[in-house]
């Protein structure tokens, strides 16, 4: 199948803003570039309104240009593999792709090869959630992580000790990607596919990790609520540091009581408890 690529070149301080309008509405595939940054969506599903509309609302202010062109899915590897860059989480884990060498000093070390799953570990939130993880004790617990992408914080959750992860995402190709990172790293199992809903988790879980956006947690909040153990941990992010609050409000009357919260480039993220 044919994708629409849009490579969109912005003002810095709008970069984060435009990618998380445009996840609002279904863009899940983000490519940071030094000017801005490619976004991907396939043919047949592409909202040329919605696009538009918010292109439209920023364009003086963000200085927006964009290029449209048409490419093939199995391009992007290529691309991913000239832009992909390790990260280093503290001295938690060392994220590289297996083109990428190995690296001595981390506790930890995950490869990664993206493809385009959103989830690599560059991204404020993702980064958020990795060093989270850290802080909470995984060992011997069973780990459920909702939107997994390309299976990182799945994998993070299984080199902390876990003793069962269960991953899911909605996107086919995620799916793919996420398995075969999954047997990069040593994790026997298998990524589901679809909602929290249609995959329908066997709980009860000791910990909960979501990093989607805010719209899809408001909505899920409460089926996370109702698969997490008594004192279980669920670790949130995928929204702005003006959202906290928000959540929060959300989570109050489902029993969940903030821990600690984080914020990177004002993405938030957040570790509640089910009291």
């Amino acid at each position: 199948m044919d994708y629409l690529e849009f490579k969109i070149t912005c003002r810095e301080e709008f970069r984060e803003i435009l990618i998380a309008e445009l996840s609002e509405v279904g863009y899940d595939s983000f490519l940071e570039t030094e000017e801005g940054f490619d976004t991907y969506t396939e043919i047949d599903q592409f909202d040329r309104e919605a696009f538009d509309e918010i292109i439209d609302r920023y364009q003086e202010a963000a200085q927006i240009r964009v290029t449209e062109m048409t490419v093939k899915k199995t391009n992007w590897n290529e691309e991913w593999e000239k832009n992909y860059d390790p990260i280093a989480v503290d001295d938690l884990v060392y994220v590289r792709a297996s083109f990428h060498p190995a690296q001595n000093g981390f506790r930890h070390e995950i490869v990664i090869n993206p493809k385009m799953s959103f989830g690599t570990g560059h991204h404020a939130t993702t980064f958020q959630m990795l060093r989270l993880q850290g802080r909470v004790d995984h060992q011997g617990k069973r780990v459920l992580d909702v939107g997994s992408g390309t299976g990182i914080l799945a994998i993070m959750a299984h080199l902390l000790g876990a003793e069962e992860v269960q991953a899911f995402d909605i996107d086919d190709w995620c799916v793919d990607n996420g398995n075969e990172n999954f047997a990069l790293n040593g994790l026997q199992i298998e990524m589901g596919l679809g909602t929290i809903r249609s995959v329908n988790p066997k709980g009860p879980f000791d910990i909960i990790l979501a990093n989607i956006n805010k719209n899809v947690l408001l909505d899920e909040l409460e089926v996370y609520t109702s698969l997490l153990k008594q004192n279980g941990f669920l670790l949130l992010s995928g929204f702005y540091t003006e959202d906290v609050q928000d959540l929060i409000t959300h989570c109050k009357p489902l029993g969940l009581d903030l821990l600690s919260q984080e914020s990177k480039d004002n993405w938030a993220a957040l570790v509640m408890k089910k009291s």
